[in-house]
């Protein structure tokens, strides 16, 4: 398939900012992935969703790298005001089941703005090491920022594609996680077979992401606040209402709590399970690799 003129603007700047100098200059880590696996040839006109609209599966990945370059600069103001700060809750609540410790390593897919990998940096320690991972080079731009200037040296920063995540070896971490981030993968039992090839054995995986509420008459209030509030939030906010109509609908075609586990088990991690957090507006599923 031909490069999108997303993926070519992209890869344009990721060869300047390797060409830039010193390596500890360079954006990002030179084994960078930033391939689409979805191809005409691959997948002929199989169709998926981006939020409610049905498109190519071939399209799906620059569409969502749209939507995540326009908002990378807002995207931590508005995850604040979204989730009326409860996001640092919910974030803090999965770490907890992390068992993170000193010494190891740890993946942090489509890690964005870098929350988690900052928390992780430290509890790993001077010996251990973090990747943060993300398919979208301007979100991975603005963790980069983030975690350099409080002193985090012992991340490193990749452009991957979480379908593959190819420029990882197989069995190369104790931890990954992957936070908000699974609902906008093409095909998310590829991602979590990609995961399971990377843990080793004995590794845990943690998923945080919205799900679907446990109550009717909260489901029913968080729609209206969804499909409200939220654009409207996005246009003031961040100038761009149509992506987070895009991410409110993302969210409602997300896999629901037991879907997700039994497509974890399906792809081969074992004593899965899942925490519903605010009634089942967001939950964190868990898993190991045997």
């Amino acid at each position: 398939m031909p490069n999108t003129a997303t993926d070519s603007q992209t890869q344009s700047q990721v060869q300047s900012a390797l060409n830039s100098g010193a390596s500890k200059k360079a954006a990002f880590n030179q084994r960078d992935d930033i391939n689409n696996p979805h191809t005409p040839d691959t997948d002929g006109l199989e169709q998926t969703h981006f939020g409610y609209k049905t498109v190519n599966k071939a399209e799906k990945q620059a569409r969502v790298a749209d939507v995540f370059t326009s908002v990378a600069k807002k995207y931590d103001i508005m995850n604040d005001l979204m989730s009326f700060g409860i996001h640092r809750l919910w974030k803090r609540f999965a770490i907890s089941l992390s068992g993170v410790r000193a010494g190891q390593k740890v993946l942090d897919i489509a890690g964005g703005t870098g929350d988690l990998a900052k928390v992780f940096s430290r509890e790993v320690g001077r010996h251990g090491h973090v990747v943060l991972s993300d398919i979208n080079a301007a979100m991975l731009e603005v963790g980069r920022e983030r975690l350099i200037n409080a002193g985090c040296n012992n991340v490193d920063f990749v452009l991957a594609n979480a379908e593959t995540l190819a420029p990882f070896d197989d069995d190369s971490f104790d931890l990954l996680t992957i936070s908000f981030g699974l609902r906008n993968v093409t095909d998310k039992d590829a991602a979590l077979r990609s995961m399971y090839r990377v843990l080793k054995p004995g590794g845990r995986l943690l998923i945080l992401e919205f799900s679907k509420p446990i109550f009717e008459p909260l489901s029913k209030a968080y729609d209206l606040y969804s499909f409200t509030a939220l654009p409207m939030m996005g246009k003031i906010v961040a100038n761009d209402a149509e992506s987070y109509q895009y991410l409110a609908e993302s969210i409602r075609m997300h896999p629901n709590q037991q879907t997700l586990k039994q497509m974890m088990q399906q792809a081969g991690f074992v004593n899965c399970d899942y925490h519903n957090l605010t009634a089942g507006i967001v939950a964190v599923h868990r898993g190991f690799k045997a």
